[in-house]
Parts: C-alpha cells; sequence; structure tokens
C-alpha cells in the first residue's frame, strides 16, 4: 500500500481527511500527521511517505522551501497542496517544482479524491518504469542520477539552492554552519551538500569564504579599518585564517588588495583633473 502523511496547523482538517477519504479504495494507508512543518519534515524523514497533502501557509514555514526541500530530496514523493493561499502566482511555483495537486481551501471531497487517483497513478507508473529494468546500479550511479533528474526535481534543486545562499549571504557576518543552512532550507545536510555541489562546483565553505571575502573587499576600501576588525565583521574569528583564505582567493593579502585599490583611486583622480 501506498504510504501516506498529512501535514497541517488546522486539526479539525487533518482529521477530516483522514477519516472521510476512503483510503483502502486507491491502495493507500495514512501513516502518521503533523500540525507544523518542521515536524511534519522530521516525519517525512523517518517515514519516506509516497504520497503528502500539505498545507504550505503554516506559521513558522516557508511553504514553497519546504516542498521544493521535498521534492529534491525525495523526487518519488507526490504532493497535494492544500491551502486559503488564493495566489495565482504562488500556485504556479507550486506546480512548476513538482506539486500535484493545488487545492484551495475548503475542498470538497471529489476534489481530493481526484488528487489521490492522479498521484497514485503517477506512483504505480514509476513502479512499473522501474520492474522494467530502467533502474541502473553503477559506481557512477549520482552522475546517471543527475542525469536521470526530471526537470521539476532540477528546478527544486536550483530553487533550495538559490534559497541556501541567500541565507548565507544575509548571515555570513556570524557562524553558521550546513546544518543551520539545511534545517532552513527543509532538507538534509547531506543533500543540500550534494545541490551545492551540483549547481555551484563549490562545497559550503567554499561558498561562504566567497561571500564573506567579496564583503571584505567591499570594507578594505575603508582605509580607517583594521585588517582584524574586518575579519571581524566578515565572519571570520581568526585573522591568520582570514589573511589565508583572502590570499587564496584573491592572489592578494588584505593590505596588498587595499593598496591597490587605493593606488587605483588615486590614478582616477588624476586622470579626472587632466
Amino acid at each position: 500500500m501506498f504510504k501516506v502523511m498529512i501535514i497541517d496547523d488546522e486539526p479539525i482538517i487533518v482529521e477530516g481527511i483522514k477519516r472521510i477519504v476512503p483510503w483502502e479504495k486507491y491502495g493507500c494507508c495514512i501513516i502518521a500527521t503533523a500540525n507544523d512543518g518542521i515536524e511534519g519534515s522530521r516525519l517525512i524523514r523517518e517515514l519516506k511517505p509516497d504520497i503528502l497533502f500539505s498545507d504550505i501557509s503554516m506559521p513558522g514555514i516557508d511553504g514553497l522551501t519546504m516542498v521544493a526541500g521535498l521534492r529534491s530530496e525525495f523526487p518519488r514523493i507526490k504532493i497535494c497542496i492544500l491551502t486559503g493561499y488564493r495566489d495565482f502566482d504562488y500556485a504556479q511555483k507550486a506546480i512548476s517544482l513538482g506539486v500535484s495537486r493545488y487545492l484551495l481551501k475548503p475542498s470538497n471531497l471529489s476534489e481530493i479524491e481526484e488528487a489521490i487517483a492522479v498521484m497514485t497513478a503517477g506512483l504505480i507508473s514509476t513502479e512499473e518504469e522501474e520492474a522494467g529494468g530502467r533502474e541502473e546500479k553503477d559506481v557512477r550511479r549520482d552522475e546517471k542520477e543527475e542525469r536521470q533528474e526530471d526537470p521539476e526535481s532540477k528546478a527544486a534543486g536550483s530553487f533550495i539552492v538559490y534559497n541556501a545562499v541567500q541565507y548565507m549571504e544575509e548571515n555570513y557576518n556570524r557562524k553558521i554552519t550546513l546544518s543551520e543552512v539545511a534545517e532552513k532550507t527543509y532538507i538534509s545536510q547531506w543533500h543540500l551538500s550534494k545541490l551545492l555541489n551540483r549547481h555551484m562546483d563549490l562545497n559550503f565553505s567554499e561558498i561562504l569564504n566567497n561571500i564573506r571575502v567579496k564583503e571584505a573587499k567591499k570594507l578594505l576600501m575603508n582605509s580607517a579599518m583594521r585588517i582584524g576588525d574586518i575579519a571581524w565583521e566578515v565572519g571570520f574569528t581568526d585573522i591568520a585564517h582570514f589573511s589565508k583564505v583572502f590570499k587564496k582567493l584573491t592572489g592578494l593579502s588584505a593590505n596588498e588588495y587595499r593598496n591597490s585599490v587605493l593606488v587605483k583611486e588615486l590614478m582616477d583622480a588624476d586622470k579626472n583633473r587632466e
């Protein structure tokens, strides 16, 4: 039987869907319910449902990021959104990320059953393809998975990477970890690491260091700021480590970079006077 999960912050809706739908008719069974996105994401990783019914406008979660994370990490999962959020662009984005159905509350039983029929049909089709021998096992499995990745999973992966980098750009000036960013994008550390390497050809530390050095370059234009203070401002707690990273990424020490910028400014000023 196909495993189903329901996530909604309104218990009455969770219980309603759980009780009124003839799940056995579609070869399904409810394995878990949750009333918030954080708990729901944890249960999804633990139980790996085939079908998810979820609200995406619950307090404390970014619904689209949660959907993108699930579709990227679990490409086989079928998702039906149940929401009171009436926004066409939002619905279009959700569908582009791989949502099977986008239903507005209150939804009637026939709409819910139609969504279940579509999702189970998709799962059955996938199972038949796998049984037909399309599943390959190879030492280059990851490369094959990337080539075979469906457009919706790719879109979801790109969406997650964009949000992850944006979060890093907003929090580069303090200690942040891969675990923290993964939690904010509703995916596992392992999967986020894989997505960053796949889409940017860089690991988490390399991306974070690039962001910090970019910001340090801006601060170095202020000749009154000490190098140690700049290192601290962009998130480095060790000036020696900052110096090493800066030199590696720019080919210059922080002082050399600052001097080159100041010299260029003087030369530009002289040209303007002429």
